[in-house]
């Protein structure tokens, strides 16, 4: 593949205003679609060209592929950059841009689909030397087979939906008592969300922490990663607090856990930005759970502890270019990213509506990725999240402090946010002190 030159970005939000300033600076031009909620999008005016590829609808239009198809081709692009979300790994989009000849800015299709089956992705990755969660091996058939496994693994287990994310199609059973029940409601939300009920089975990791590596690969062969996230600080297994490095993590576990996502990218015959995601129990052994083949929203963490902007060398990549050598990648300080989404700060429910006041921070190292502004009409059709707010320190204390400056001279009328969690997290004791795994939130509510 040679360069690109003109390049189709298929999402919306602050990751479509991210890749048009990246596609920009690379001296490329940037088209950007959008749908008729998103119409009067300020971002849309810093694009080289903009279409309209429907009604405000996800479905209708960023999941709407031969829209998104037909406006690459009208428009002369020869690439398309998915983001994270709607069509970023969807296989059947992949093979579609390959088919018109369009270049898709990510992983072959061939890959994705092995990485996309959660069960199969375990088996891949057991193959590859990489520690994975004790569980089913693949598909469970049913309910009996179910309690044949956790009978076997010891209580408590988890069930997932194979063709799962975000936390949909996943319980967690503590005994026999309840496995039927969890089972079957596990397999009908999975069946609604995914369109496919196959569900699998592992040992539930009690008190975890959510630890995930960043990978860039070429396709030369060549493989790099970009340090590790912490992503412990969720809610009902969606992220709201990320941070580079993962100071729970010893330097010999580090270097294993980096060691074993470079063995398993370059194992599966990975391209492009990608994550692998691992659970980490209090022991410090870690277990593969689930590789993301796309850019994730966390993505900014990275690049701010290396310096390295991940979007350009997607493309880079996608343009046959050789990647750097790991030597050259030099991570230094702390990063922490705070999602700020349009959710009242208490129950997180969503909150769209007109902004009528927007103060955002700045300041040395504050970054802040976000699509809205003072005036702002926040859509009902999409994801409530408005923006990152992404700091970096020279330790975490310091990014800490700074996070807590930058939250308290960020202000948002007219509408609910988390920014106000947000602001009490930065002063809890236990975030301080790094005390928490991925059920804080729900233990200390």
């Amino acid at each position: 593949m040679g360069k690109l030159n003109r390049i189709l970005i298929a999402n919306r939000g602050e990751i479509a205003l991210r890749a048009i300033r990246t596609i920009k600076e690379m001296g490329k031009e940037a088209v950007a679609v959008y749908s008729t909620a998103d119409k009067d999008a300020s971002y849309l005016k810093l694009a080289d060209a903009t279409i309209c590829i429907g009604g405000p609808k996800s479905a209708e239009s960023y999941l709407n592929i031969p829209a998104i198809i037909a406006a690459a081709e009208v428009s002369e692009c020869d690439a398309i950059f998915p983001g994270y979300g709607f069509l970023s790994e969807n296989q059947n989009f992949v093979e579609i841009c390959r088919y018109h000849n369009i270049k898709f800015i990510g992983p072959s299709v061939e890959v994705m689909a092995m990485m996309s089956d959660k069960s199969k992705a375990k088996q891949v990755m057991k193959e590859a030397g990489v520690p994975v969660i004790p569980g089913s091996d693949g598909a469970i058939k049913d309910v009996a087979e179910a309690r044949k496994l956790a009978g076997e693994m010891g209580y408590p287990v988890i069930l997932k939906a194979a063709a799962g994310g975000g936390g949909r199609g996943m319980r967690v059973v503590e005994d026999e008592s309840y496995l039927e029940n969890a089972y079957l409601a596990a397999e009908s939300e999975a069946i609604t969300a995914f369109g496919d009920g196959t569900i699998y089975m592992e040992k539930f990791i009690e008190n975890p922490r959510h630890i995930e590596v960043q990978v860039l690969a070429d396709s030369h062969g060549n493989a790099v990663h970009i340090g590790e996230r912490d992503c412990s600080m969720q809610r009902r297994h969606q992220k709201l607090i990320e941070e580079s490095p993962a100071l729970f993590l010893d330097d010999q576990t580090r270097a294993r856990l980096h060691e074993a996502a470079v063995k398993a990218t370059k194992h599966i015959g990975y391209e492009s930005a990608g994550t692998f995601e691992f659970l980490v129990d209090k022991h410090k052994n870690f277990y593969f759970m689930e590789m993301n083949t796309r850019l994730q929203v966390e993505h900014c963490v990275s690049e701010m502890v290396s310096g390295i902007d991940i979007i350009e060398w997607m493309i880079r990549i996608a343009e046959g270019e050789k990647l750097f050598e790991q030597n050259d990648v030099n991570l230094k300080g702390h990063a922490i990213e705070c999602r700020i989404t349009a959710e009242d700060p208490v129950n997180f429910m969503p909150c769209p509506g007109k902004i009528n006041k927007w103060i955002a921070p700045g300041g040395k190292d504050v970054r802040i990725d976000s699509h809205a502004h003072a005036g702002y009409i926040i859509p009902q059709h999409y994801d409530s999240m408005i923006g990152k707010l992404i700091v970096w320190g020279e330790n975490r204390e310091r990014a800490i402090a700074k996070m807590s400056r930058a939250l308290e001279e960020f202000e948002v009328g007219g509408i609910k946010t988390v920014i106000d969690f947000h602001r009490k997290m930065m002063r809890n004791p236990d975030f301080i002190n790094n005390n928490f795994d991925t059920k804080y939130l729900e233990e200390h509510a």
